[in-house]
């Protein structure tokens, strides 16, 4: 109605749209500011006239002017029926569009060091690359999740070395990952006292670039051993991956990179090494090669963004890399510019914050690195004492505990902007009357408790008119907004928006369903249409949370 009265862009006008501070100031707002433009006049007199113009509708009853906003009130009653027969019909794909039909997104995320542990740290880009994959195929895109493993570097000198003075063949096959990093920790203590380790492991890094059959081999049996350990970590995030190309994949196409590098005339010669210079954009250099002509992770990773475009001719492009990259990606990005890739604009480094463990950063290193194997462990057994207590009949006790053990972990994860630091705290972890997964978790269960003791169908034909409490319309609204947040998580890269948005909506049903505690006066009412419609509400918040929940990577139980 605002779009044919202005004659401005429906789209336009949506994006403009707000929610007022009371609900005695109406459901939606449009601010006039933008208007402003358009008319040559004030905000506030252009609300006036539009307020003028605007007529009851089905789905409006009233419009009037506030100031500079142009704020509608709606028919409850309608956008009732209207929003609980959408979900109702959508189910778990209420909320889903086709955005975008037709363009793929690549993701590259996790992508853990072999020969490593798979720590916490590591844990962050998992849960918020995993979540931006669900959300944009929740949008409609074709995504490719890509595990871009650290299997080359200098560091697997390094590796090799320890290996070859320290390794234990026997300690390997049977714990290979606590060996290889025990080992790695001891290189670098070792190199403090003994300079000369570190020429020793470029050495052996140098003879596996030249194809050492020696080397290669121990690289292949600590690459296949770490890739198995890792596949569990995955297997119990339930993470996939459509595609595991780790750095070692593009050695083949960095001459190619060098070339492109050279012809555009952007390599320079700096203390015996080859450079970028970015200094005019202010920016320090990139290194592309070492004086020993080893290459770099700068080199394989432009070589990985060029095979990336060629092979999925990407739409956008995300590295869910951690802030400590900041710098490499701007190198990155503007270095692709320079070689004339006009898709570099659609390239994003999504980063995240730090995970601490008191005042303690993960650095493996120094071999304070937590292995998150032992992180979910925790979190499963305190899960399983905890259901233990509250419910020693549930029919599948462990089950139940590892879906809320490793729902607390991911959602950890997820609970705060991904640009925050976040520290380990099993009580807010594992909290089911908190700000947690199983907070979650355990109000979707809630209310598949209560829908099955209603044990009926709700008809289509439910009466909204009795939905006619200000819990029931702040429920209808936050479901009728799941689009929207769907949408703005995808817009900003940040899964946090979907989460915020679940807490919200939980703590709105839990305080409803206290209302609804006393047997006077029940969700399921003797008024067999009270009845029918309040089930038609919370079904509906039964779909969205399950949706949500599995957009973010956790389970949700039916019964806890």
């Amino acid at each position: 109605m605002v779009s044919a009265a202005t004659g401005v862009d429906r789209l336009q006008l949506t994006g403009l749209i707000e929610s007022p501070p009371s609900e005695e100031m109406g459901d939606l707002a449009l601010p006039c500011f933008h208007l402003a433009r358009v008319y040559k006049k004030s905000p506030a007199a252009i609300a006036a006239e539009l307020a003028g113009k605007m007529t009851a509708t089905e789905f409006v009853e009233r419009v009037q002017a506030n100031g500079p906003y142009l704020n509608f009130f709606l028919r409850r009653e309608k956008i009732a029926a209207e929003i609980i027969r959408e979900v109702r019909a959508g189910g778990d794909n209420y909320g889903k569009s086709d955005i975008g039909l037709g363009k793929t997104v690549v993701i590259d995320y996790s992508s853990p060091n072999i020969a490593k542990p798979f720590g916490i740290g590591h844990l962050r880009s998992t849960v918020i690359g995993a979540a931006l994959k669900r959300i944009f195929l929740f949008q409609g895109y074709n995504v490719v999740g890509i595990n871009h493993l650290g299997d080359w570097g200098t560091q697997f000198g390094k590796v090799i070395l320890a290996y070859k003075l320290w390794g234990d063949d026997g300690i390997l096959q049977e714990n290979p990952i606590e060996h290889l990093y025990d080992l790695y920790v001891r290189i670098h203590q070792e190199e403090e006292k003994d300079p000369s380790l570190t020429h020793k492991a470029r050495e052996e890094f140098r003879k596996l670039e030249g194809a050492d059959s020696e080397n290669f081999a121990l690289w292949k049996r600590f690459s296949d051993l770490s890739k198995r350990e890792f596949d569990k970590i995955y297997a119990m995030l339930r993470v996939q991956f459509e595609a595991t190309a780790g750095e070692s994949f593009y050695n083949d196409k960095n001459a190619r990179v060098e070339k492109l590098l050279h012809d555009k005339g952007l390599l320079r010669e700096s203390r015996e090494a080859t450079i970028v210079d970015l200094e005019k954009f202010g920016l320090q250099p990139m290194l592309v090669k070492r004086s020993d002509d080893a290459t770099l992770y700068a080199t394989r990773d432009l070589a990985a963004a060029i095979y990336r475009n060629e092979t999925y001719k990407f739409h956008k492009m995300l590295y869910v890399v951690g802030v400590a990259q900041s710098l490499h990606f701007q190198q990155l990005f503007k270095v692709l510019e320079l070689l004339g890739c006009s898709w570099a604009k659609d390239c994003h480094h999504v980063s995240f914050g730090w995970v601490k463990l008191g005042d303690e950063m993960m650095s493996t290193r120094k071999g304070n690195i937590v292995f998150l194997e032992d992180v979910i462990s925790k979190a499963v057994k305190l899960a399983r004492e905890i259901i233990g207590k509250g419910r020693p009949d549930l029919p599948d006790p462990e089950g139940t505990a590892r879906a809320v053990g490793i729902g607390a972990v991911v959602f950890t994860d997820l609970a705060f902007r991904r640009e925050t630091d976040i520290s380990f705290d099993w009580d807010r972890m594992l909290d089911f009357g908190g700000n947690s997964g199983p907070y979650l978790q355990y109000t979707h269960a809630r209310i598949c408790s209560v829908v099955r003791k209603y044990a009926r169908a709700v008809s289509e034909k439910f009466d909204s008119s009795l939905l006619i409490l200000p819990e029931e319309y702040a429920i209808i609204k936050k479901l009728g907004n799941f689009h929207e947040i769907i949408d703005k998580a995808a817009e900003e890269f940040e899964p946090f928006h979907i989460s915020s948005y679940l807490l919200e909506l939980c703590g709105l049903f839990n305080a409803y369903y206290q209302r609804y505690k006393s047997p006077d006066d029940r969700i399921i009412s003797a008024d067999a249409g009270k009845a029918e419609s309040r089930i038609a509400l919370i079904d509906s918040i039964r779909y969205v949370l399950h949706s949500g929940l599995t957009i973010l990577g956790l389970t949700a139980p039916e019964i806890m």
